[in-house]
């Protein structure tokens, strides 16, 4: 039976293929110093890293979007993501220096001008974004504070398969009590979740679910 599980890497162009796997060498060398990913996770990083990563492509940004991608850490989702929508514009955003610095390096090297760095708390962070992105970073009324306090409204027109602007994250385990503390503090959002194992189609994510809030 052909499998009905969605492939990102379906979409991407030969170029954008080579700059992912570029991408994973230099983290993986980056991270024979530095505590980037867990180096439990070196032998599957496409599929725990970047396949995880591209789940946020499941809908696309809009052309001349402004996405922030809170905790970067290594570069995840952002590079991935920069890489697949090369005309939106992402910020990744951290407040460890030694993180932040080699997300830059591998940006330069990978060509990636439609990315940007900064080094720093993400209550601090002086943009405007109309999306925000992140994974397993921190609560979800953090993630959604931190949204509110830069958001702006999306002026371009928005194609309709497109995200609509909001919080868009990659969350892991039983998420009931984080939705109702981030329903509590802003009773006016929408939360919509949708499992990862059904949509690409690997055991590994049976416990893994995108998150998308907008109000």
């Amino acid at each position: 039976m052909k499998s009905t599980a969605w492939n990102p890497f379906e979409s991407l162009a030969e170029e954008q293929r080579e700059q992912l796997r570029a991408f994973e060498r230099m983290l993986l060398a980056f991270n024979r110093k530095l505590n980037l990913v867990s180096r439990e996770t070196s032998a599957f990083f496409e599929e725990r890293h970047v396949l995880h990563a591209l789940a946020l492509s499941v809908r696309p940004f809009p052309t001349g979007a402004v996405v922030v991608d809170w905790g970067t850490g290594g570069g995840l989702p952002a590079i991935p993501l920069a890489i697949r929508f090369p005309d939106v514009t992402f910020h990744a955003v951290d407040a460890v220096g030694k993180k932040i610095r080699a997300v830059a390096v591998m940006a330069r090297r990978l060509g990636l001008d439609n990315l940007h760095v900064w080094h720093g708390r993400a209550e601090d962070w002086p943009g405007h974004a109309h999306y925000s992105v992140s994974r397993a970073t921190a609560p979800l009324v953090d993630l959604w504070r931190w949204h509110v306090a830069v958001r702006e409204e999306l002026a371009l027109p928005r194609p309709e398969e497109a995200w609509p602007p909001g919080l868009i994250c990659l969350k892991g385990g039983d998420l009931t009590r984080e939705i109702e503390t981030l329903r509590s503090a802003f009773p006016s959002v929408e939360v919509e979740t949708q499992p990862l194992e059904p949509l690409l189609g690997r055991a590994y994510f049976a416990e893994k679910h995108l998150v998308s809030v907008r109000s």
